[in-house]
């Protein structure tokens, strides 16, 4: 694994792409920093997190766009399944380099509420636990751009997949504003989110009976519920889906709170999309 890190971080800092995501990364923080805490006499670093979160959806696909879509267009995937390690330790290579690019501007990021301090009153616990929210919402969303560029060979199609994936977590908040919170919708609602799951589970697994089977069970544990227990339904689609945006638990730390159940969320976000990259280079590989 250490061989593959070393490759990694070779090649993000011998081209472009280390230095470019620092440095936009660190180019935004600055800015907001004066807009808010300079020009408007605040000393709030966290208000700079919040207000930058959406630079994720610009650096994170370009970081992760190359990871593995590369390796797959010039076959040199092949060489990486020849290595004396196994398919996990070759993706967590990986994906430790990318932490790694993120830890450093986030690293001197850590620097700005020191600074403040000597011109105001901070607040050390929210700043410095956002700080360590916003590296693990950009931890997270690495992963599912890994898992991404892992499902194609050109980089610009995992890119713009990437984007759209991040733009949706970022507005799905916004968006379960405007379902309804009756029983009936909500019940709909989750009806066809499992369809959809199912879909992908059998694009995953190319297993279209369990994908049947696991779809018509959740469907009828759905409609037993709504007919037994109505009441549940009530406003539940919304709240999932507040409850799967990332960008929505970063906001807690924001907000001054320091949800350890966020911090959990996180880390099994990362899991899973690493996982599930893994499980897309076993299927290459074997194929």
């Amino acid at each position: 694994m250490r061989a593959i890190l070393d490759r990694e971080l070779k090649a993000y800092f011998r081209g472009p792409t280390g230095y470019v995501f620092s440095a936009f990364l660190l180019l935004f923080v600055g800015i907001y920093t004066m807009v808010y805490n300079l020009k408007s006499y605040l000393a709030n670093f966290e208000y700079v997190l919040d207000s930058m979160s959406f630079v994720f959806m610009i650096i994170i696909p370009f970081l992760t766009m190359r990871m593995i879509s590369e390796d797959r267009k010039q076959k040199t995937d092949q060489l990486l399944y020849s290595l004396p390690m196994s398919t996990s330790k070759i993706v967590l290579g990986k994906y430790f380099a990318s932490l790694l690019v993120l830890a450093l501007p986030t690293a001197i990021m850590c620097v700005y509420p020191i600074i403040l301090y000597m011109y105001g009153t901070i607040n050390f616990l929210t700043a410095y636990s956002s700080i360590l929210a916003f590296f693990l919402l950009g931890a997270s969303l690495i992963a599912v751009g890994m898992f991404i560029s892992s499902t194609t060979e050109s980089q610009v199609v995992a890119a713009i997949l990437s984007f759209i994936a991040i733009l949706v977590n970022f507005f799905v908040s916004d968006l379960a504003n405007f379902i309804s919170s009756s029983s009936t919708a909500s019940f709909i609602a989750m009806a066809i989110a499992v369809l959809l799951l199912a879909l992908i589970i059998k694009i995953l697994t190319k297993n279209g009976l369990f994908a049947v089977i696991l779809a018509i069970a959740c469907e009828a544990v759905l409609a037993l519920l709504l007919y037994t227990k109505p009441a549940i339904f009530e406003g539940l689609f919304p709240s999932i889906l507040k409850g799967f945006s990332l960008f929505e638990r970063f906001y807690r730390f924001v907000g001054g709170m320091f949800d350890l159940t966020s911090i959990v969320y996180f880390a099994m976000v990362s899991m899973i999309f690493i996982y599930l990259t893994v499980q897309s280079l076993e299927k290459r590989r074997w194929n």
